[in-house]
Protein backbone atom coordinates (compact mmCIF):
# COMPACT_ATOMS: atom_id res chain seq x y z
CA UNK A 1 0.00 0.00 0.00
CA UNK A 2 0.83 3.62 -0.72
CA UNK A 3 1.03 4.75 2.81
CA UNK A 4 0.44 7.93 4.42
CA UNK A 5 3.64 9.86 4.88
CA UNK A 6 3.84 9.61 8.92
CA UNK A 7 5.80 11.53 11.40
CA UNK A 8 4.78 12.75 15.21
CA UNK A 9 4.19 16.17 13.62
CA UNK A 10 2.01 15.18 10.62
CA UNK A 11 0.35 12.72 13.24
CA UNK A 12 -0.05 15.75 15.58
CA UNK A 13 -1.12 18.26 12.44
CA UNK A 14 -3.79 15.63 11.62
CA UNK A 15 -5.49 15.35 14.45
CA UNK A 16 -5.09 19.23 15.22
CA UNK A 17 -7.05 20.01 12.12
CA UNK A 18 -9.76 17.77 12.49
CA UNK A 19 -10.48 18.76 16.21
CA UNK A 20 -10.54 22.59 14.87
CA UNK A 21 -12.00 21.92 11.61
CA UNK A 22 -14.79 20.17 13.90
CA UNK A 23 -15.49 22.12 16.90
CA UNK A 24 -15.00 25.55 14.53
CA UNK A 25 -18.04 24.15 12.19
CA UNK A 26 -19.99 22.86 15.02
CA UNK A 27 -20.34 26.87 16.65
CA UNK A 28 -20.88 27.70 12.85
CA UNK A 29 -24.08 25.92 12.07
CA UNK A 30 -24.57 26.67 15.29
CA UNK A 31 -24.83 30.14 14.65
CA UNK A 32 -26.56 28.94 10.74
CA UNK A 33 -29.48 26.70 12.24
CA UNK A 34 -30.47 28.37 15.61
CA UNK A 35 -33.39 29.92 16.06
CA UNK A 36 -31.79 32.64 17.93
CA UNK A 37 -29.40 32.86 14.89
CA UNK A 38 -30.59 32.59 11.37
CA UNK A 39 -32.79 29.57 11.86
CA UNK A 40 -31.74 27.56 8.49
CA UNK A 41 -32.85 24.53 9.53
CA UNK A 42 -32.15 22.35 6.18
CA UNK A 43 -29.03 19.73 7.88
CA UNK A 44 -29.36 17.23 5.17
CA UNK A 45 -29.05 19.99 2.52
CA UNK A 46 -26.19 21.69 4.33
CA UNK A 47 -24.37 18.56 4.41
CA UNK A 48 -25.21 18.52 0.95
CA UNK A 49 -23.24 21.34 0.12
CA UNK A 50 -20.39 20.57 2.04
CA UNK A 51 -19.72 17.29 0.34
CA UNK A 52 -20.32 19.72 -3.49
CA UNK A 53 -17.37 22.07 -2.08
CA UNK A 54 -15.16 19.42 -1.12
CA UNK A 55 -15.99 17.67 -4.76
CA UNK A 56 -14.82 21.02 -6.45
CA UNK A 57 -11.68 21.33 -4.38
CA UNK A 58 -10.60 17.94 -5.31
CA UNK A 59 -11.04 18.14 -8.38
CA UNK A 60 -9.48 21.47 -9.13
CA UNK A 61 -6.73 19.30 -7.43
CA UNK A 62 -7.04 16.70 -9.40
CA UNK A 63 -6.79 19.23 -12.76
CA UNK A 64 -3.95 20.94 -11.20
CA UNK A 65 -1.91 17.66 -10.74
CA UNK A 66 -1.72 18.24 -6.88
CA UNK A 67 -3.07 15.07 -6.70
CA UNK A 68 -3.13 11.64 -9.26
CA UNK A 69 -6.79 9.53 -9.60
CA UNK A 70 -6.17 5.89 -8.77
CA UNK A 71 -8.89 3.44 -10.52
CA UNK A 72 -11.23 2.16 -7.80
CA UNK A 73 -14.03 0.35 -9.12
CA UNK A 74 -17.46 2.54 -9.32
CA UNK A 75 -19.61 0.10 -7.81
CA UNK A 76 -17.58 0.07 -4.27
CA UNK A 77 -18.06 4.34 -4.37
CA UNK A 78 -21.35 3.90 -4.59
CA UNK A 79 -21.58 1.18 -2.56
CA UNK A 80 -19.85 3.69 0.37
CA UNK A 81 -22.04 6.58 -0.16
CA UNK A 82 -24.84 5.19 0.15
CA UNK A 83 -23.40 3.44 3.65
CA UNK A 84 -22.09 7.40 4.11
CA UNK A 85 -25.25 8.96 3.28
CA UNK A 86 -27.35 6.71 5.20
CA UNK A 87 -25.27 7.50 8.59
CA UNK A 88 -25.90 11.39 7.61
CA UNK A 89 -29.48 10.53 7.28
CA UNK A 90 -30.08 8.11 10.71
CA UNK A 91 -28.39 10.65 12.81
CA UNK A 92 -30.20 13.42 11.60
CA UNK A 93 -33.61 11.22 11.96
CA UNK A 94 -32.66 10.47 15.56
CA UNK A 95 -31.80 13.83 16.60
CA UNK A 96 -35.47 14.51 16.08
CA UNK A 97 -37.24 11.46 16.86
CA UNK A 98 -34.95 10.65 20.42
CA UNK A 99 -34.10 13.40 22.97
CA UNK A 100 -30.53 14.72 23.07
CA UNK A 101 -29.79 12.22 26.16
CA UNK A 102 -30.48 9.48 24.16
CA UNK A 103 -28.46 11.16 20.69
CA UNK A 104 -25.26 11.04 23.05
CA UNK A 105 -25.74 7.65 23.86
CA UNK A 106 -26.40 6.52 20.40
CA UNK A 107 -22.84 8.46 19.86
CA UNK A 108 -20.84 6.90 22.43
CA UNK A 109 -21.99 3.49 21.85
CA UNK A 110 -20.30 4.01 18.28
CA UNK A 111 -16.76 3.17 20.16
CA UNK A 112 -17.52 -0.47 21.50
CA UNK A 113 -19.50 -0.87 18.06
CA UNK A 114 -16.25 0.17 15.91
CA UNK A 115 -14.71 -2.52 18.25
CA UNK A 116 -16.89 -5.06 17.65
CA UNK A 117 -16.85 -4.54 13.46
CA UNK A 118 -13.47 -4.14 13.66
CA UNK A 119 -13.03 -7.95 15.41
CA UNK A 120 -15.68 -9.01 13.03
CA UNK A 121 -14.41 -7.86 9.85
CA UNK A 122 -10.72 -7.68 10.36
CA UNK A 123 -10.43 -10.52 13.07
CA UNK A 124 -8.86 -7.43 15.27
CA UNK A 125 -7.80 -7.85 18.48
CA UNK A 126 -7.62 -5.25 21.52
CA UNK A 127 -5.73 -5.57 24.91
CA UNK A 128 -6.98 -5.14 28.00
CA UNK A 129 -5.34 -1.61 28.46
CA UNK A 130 -7.06 -0.61 25.28
CA UNK A 131 -10.73 -1.78 26.70
CA UNK A 132 -10.26 -0.35 29.62
CA UNK A 133 -9.28 2.99 28.00
CA UNK A 134 -12.23 3.00 25.99
CA UNK A 135 -14.14 2.64 29.01
CA UNK A 136 -13.18 5.38 30.68
CA UNK A 137 -13.84 7.96 27.45
CA UNK A 138 -17.43 6.46 27.38
CA UNK A 139 -18.49 7.16 31.00
CA UNK A 140 -16.30 10.56 30.90
CA UNK A 141 -18.16 11.49 27.82
CA UNK A 142 -21.62 10.22 29.32
CA UNK A 143 -21.38 11.40 32.60
CA UNK A 144 -20.86 15.45 30.81
CA UNK A 145 -23.32 15.31 27.87
CA UNK A 146 -26.03 12.54 28.58
CA UNK A 147 -28.98 14.54 30.54
CA UNK A 148 -32.54 13.13 29.43
CA UNK A 149 -33.17 9.69 28.29
CA UNK A 150 -36.52 9.27 25.93
CA UNK A 151 -36.64 6.91 23.47
CA UNK A 152 -39.52 5.35 20.91
CA UNK A 153 -39.33 2.96 19.12
CA UNK A 154 -38.87 4.87 15.53
CA UNK A 155 -36.37 7.00 16.52
CA UNK A 156 -34.27 3.37 18.30
CA UNK A 157 -34.81 1.97 14.80
CA UNK A 158 -33.24 5.31 13.46
CA UNK A 159 -30.16 5.19 16.01
CA UNK A 160 -29.32 1.57 15.32
CA UNK A 161 -29.12 2.38 11.17
CA UNK A 162 -26.89 5.14 11.94
CA UNK A 163 -24.24 3.94 14.51
CA UNK A 164 -23.93 0.91 12.42
CA UNK A 165 -23.58 2.96 8.54
CA UNK A 166 -21.61 5.47 10.67
CA UNK A 167 -19.18 1.94 11.82
CA UNK A 168 -19.20 0.66 8.82
CA UNK A 169 -18.44 3.80 6.62
CA UNK A 170 -15.43 4.95 9.06
CA UNK A 171 -13.80 1.36 8.65
CA UNK A 172 -14.54 1.30 5.51
CA UNK A 173 -12.51 4.56 4.64
CA UNK A 174 -9.08 2.99 5.96
CA UNK A 175 -10.22 -0.55 4.27
CA UNK A 176 -10.47 0.71 0.73
CA UNK A 177 -7.39 3.08 1.37
CA UNK A 178 -5.25 -0.44 1.67
CA UNK A 179 -7.30 -2.26 -0.98
CA UNK A 180 -6.68 0.13 -3.68
CA UNK A 181 -3.00 1.75 -2.34
CA UNK A 182 -4.66 5.23 -2.73
CA UNK A 183 -4.48 8.27 -0.04
CA UNK A 184 -7.02 9.73 2.00
CA UNK A 185 -7.37 13.13 -0.30
CA UNK A 186 -7.53 10.94 -3.31
CA UNK A 187 -10.09 8.53 -2.35
CA UNK A 188 -12.37 11.51 -0.26
CA UNK A 189 -11.81 13.30 -3.81
CA UNK A 190 -13.62 10.49 -5.68
CA UNK A 191 -16.33 9.52 -2.94
CA UNK A 192 -17.26 13.42 -2.69
CA UNK A 193 -19.29 13.62 -5.66
CA UNK A 194 -21.22 10.93 -5.40
CA UNK A 195 -22.07 11.92 -2.31
CA UNK A 196 -22.94 15.94 -2.91
CA UNK A 197 -25.09 14.60 -5.82
CA UNK A 198 -27.17 12.27 -4.18
CA UNK A 199 -27.67 14.67 -0.91
CA UNK A 200 -28.54 17.45 -2.91
CA UNK A 201 -31.32 15.56 -4.61
CA UNK A 202 -32.94 13.80 -1.41
CA UNK A 203 -31.30 16.52 1.10
CA UNK A 204 -34.55 18.54 0.53
CA UNK A 205 -37.27 15.93 1.33
CA UNK A 206 -35.26 14.47 4.27
CA UNK A 207 -35.36 18.11 5.58
CA UNK A 208 -38.72 18.59 4.27
CA UNK A 209 -39.97 15.67 6.45
CA UNK A 210 -37.95 16.65 9.87
CA UNK A 211 -38.65 20.27 9.58
CA UNK A 212 -42.16 20.59 7.56
CA UNK A 213 -40.47 23.26 5.73
CA UNK A 214 -39.48 23.76 2.09
CA UNK A 215 -35.91 25.27 1.63
CA UNK A 216 -37.05 27.42 -1.46
CA UNK A 217 -39.19 29.52 0.82
CA UNK A 218 -36.39 30.24 3.23
CA UNK A 219 -35.27 33.80 2.46
CA UNK A 220 -31.37 34.05 2.37
CA UNK A 221 -29.38 36.88 3.69
CA UNK A 222 -25.88 38.29 3.77
CA UNK A 223 -25.22 36.32 7.30
CA UNK A 224 -26.96 33.29 6.25
CA UNK A 225 -24.84 33.49 3.30
CA UNK A 226 -21.61 33.86 4.84
CA UNK A 227 -21.90 31.40 7.84
CA UNK A 228 -22.94 28.99 4.82
CA UNK A 229 -19.49 29.13 2.82
CA UNK A 230 -17.53 29.52 5.92
CA UNK A 231 -19.73 26.30 7.06
CA UNK A 232 -18.68 24.68 3.66
CA UNK A 233 -15.11 25.86 3.71
CA UNK A 234 -14.73 24.64 7.15
CA UNK A 235 -16.15 20.91 6.18
CA UNK A 236 -13.22 20.55 3.50
CA UNK A 237 -10.77 20.60 6.33
CA UNK A 238 -12.61 17.78 8.24
CA UNK A 239 -13.77 15.76 5.73
CA UNK A 240 -9.42 15.82 4.80
CA UNK A 241 -9.04 15.46 8.05
CA UNK A 242 -11.08 12.55 8.92
CA UNK A 243 -9.69 10.54 5.92
CA UNK A 244 -6.42 11.47 7.07
CA UNK A 245 -6.92 10.37 10.48
CA UNK A 246 -8.41 7.10 10.12
CA UNK A 247 -6.13 6.66 7.02
CA UNK A 248 -3.32 6.78 9.42
CA UNK A 249 -4.12 5.19 12.91
CA UNK A 250 -7.81 3.46 12.72
CA UNK A 251 -11.61 3.87 13.05
CA UNK A 252 -11.52 3.23 16.60
CA UNK A 253 -8.86 5.79 17.72
CA UNK A 254 -10.72 8.05 15.47
CA UNK A 255 -13.91 7.53 17.61
CA UNK A 256 -12.20 7.92 21.29
CA UNK A 257 -9.81 10.43 20.28
CA UNK A 258 -12.51 12.12 18.13
CA UNK A 259 -14.10 12.97 21.72
CA UNK A 260 -11.69 15.73 22.63
CA UNK A 261 -13.88 17.72 19.73
CA UNK A 262 -16.81 16.89 22.82
CA UNK A 263 -14.85 18.70 25.30
CA UNK A 264 -13.67 21.86 23.17
CA UNK A 265 -17.21 22.09 22.19
CA UNK A 266 -18.81 22.33 25.55
CA UNK A 267 -15.88 24.47 27.16
CA UNK A 268 -16.24 26.64 24.31
CA UNK A 269 -20.36 26.87 24.32
CA UNK A 270 -19.76 28.04 28.11
CA UNK A 271 -16.67 30.68 27.42
CA UNK A 272 -18.74 32.34 24.05
CA UNK A 273 -22.64 31.60 24.74
CA UNK A 274 -22.77 31.29 28.11
CA UNK A 275 -24.03 27.74 28.12
CA UNK A 276 -23.87 26.74 31.75
CA UNK A 277 -20.65 24.39 32.74
CA UNK A 278 -21.49 22.41 35.93
CA UNK A 279 -19.22 20.01 38.31
CA UNK A 280 -20.80 16.99 36.56
CA UNK A 281 -19.30 18.31 33.15
CA UNK A 282 -16.00 19.09 34.58
CA UNK A 283 -16.05 15.41 36.14
CA UNK A 284 -16.88 13.98 33.09
CA UNK A 285 -14.27 15.66 31.01
CA UNK A 286 -11.21 15.40 32.98
CA UNK A 287 -12.10 11.35 33.36
CA UNK A 288 -12.97 11.80 29.07
CA UNK A 289 -9.23 13.07 28.71
CA UNK A 290 -7.84 10.79 31.24
CA UNK A 291 -9.07 7.77 29.10
CA UNK A 292 -7.77 9.79 25.95
CA UNK A 293 -4.32 9.48 27.17
CA UNK A 294 -4.57 6.35 29.02
CA UNK A 295 -5.67 5.08 25.32
CA UNK A 296 -3.03 6.79 23.32
CA UNK A 297 -0.01 4.69 25.92
CA UNK A 298 -2.06 1.52 25.76
CA UNK A 299 -2.01 1.39 21.38
CA UNK A 300 1.28 2.87 21.50
CA UNK A 301 2.17 0.08 24.20
CA UNK A 302 1.02 -2.69 21.50
CA UNK A 303 3.15 -0.80 18.92
CA UNK A 304 6.52 -1.90 20.91
CA UNK A 305 7.77 -5.19 19.70
CA UNK A 306 7.86 -7.69 22.11
CA UNK A 307 11.21 -9.09 23.13
CA UNK A 308 11.00 -12.72 24.82
CA UNK A 309 13.96 -12.97 27.85
CA UNK A 310 17.07 -15.37 26.57
CA UNK A 311 17.13 -18.74 28.43
CA UNK A 312 19.97 -17.65 30.69
CA UNK A 313 17.64 -15.19 32.11
CA UNK A 314 15.23 -17.46 33.05
CA UNK A 315 17.31 -19.70 34.75
CA UNK A 316 18.38 -19.22 38.27
CA UNK A 317 21.96 -19.35 39.71
CA UNK A 318 21.49 -22.55 41.39
CA UNK A 319 20.07 -24.21 37.99
CA UNK A 320 23.22 -22.82 36.13
CA UNK A 321 25.83 -24.18 38.64
CA UNK A 322 25.56 -27.96 37.67
CA UNK A 323 25.81 -26.87 34.09
CA UNK A 324 29.22 -24.30 34.81
CA UNK A 325 30.81 -27.40 37.04
CA UNK A 326 29.80 -30.00 33.77
CA UNK A 327 31.77 -28.00 30.97
CA UNK A 328 34.79 -27.36 33.39
CA UNK A 329 35.00 -31.30 34.01
CA UNK A 330 34.75 -32.84 30.88
CA UNK A 331 37.56 -32.72 28.04
CA UNK A 332 36.80 -30.83 25.16
CA UNK A 333 36.96 -32.66 21.64
CA UNK A 334 39.04 -31.13 18.76
CA UNK A 335 35.84 -32.21 16.06
CA UNK A 336 39.02 -31.98 13.58
CA UNK A 337 41.68 -33.92 14.60
CA UNK A 338 39.71 -36.14 16.97
CA UNK A 339 41.61 -35.87 19.87
CA UNK A 340 40.88 -34.86 23.67
CA UNK A 341 42.38 -31.79 25.02
CA UNK A 342 44.19 -31.79 28.24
Amino acid sequence: MEKEKKSPVSDVGAWGMNIVSSVGIIMANKQLMSPHGFAFGFATTLTGFHFSVTALVGLVSNATGYSASKHVPLWELVWFSLVANASITGMNLSLMLNSVGFYQISKLSMIPVVCMMEWIIHGKHFSREVKMAVGVVVVGVGICTVTDVKVNAKGFLCACVAILCTSLQQISIGSLQKKYSIGSFELLSKTAPIQALSLLILGPFVDYFLTGKLLSEYKFSSGAFFFIVLSCSLAVFCNISQYLCIGRFSAVSFQVLGHMKTVCVLTLGWLLFDSQLTFKNLLGMALAVLGMIVYSWAVEAEKQPKILPSTRDNLSEEDLKPLKEGIAESPLKDTELGESKV
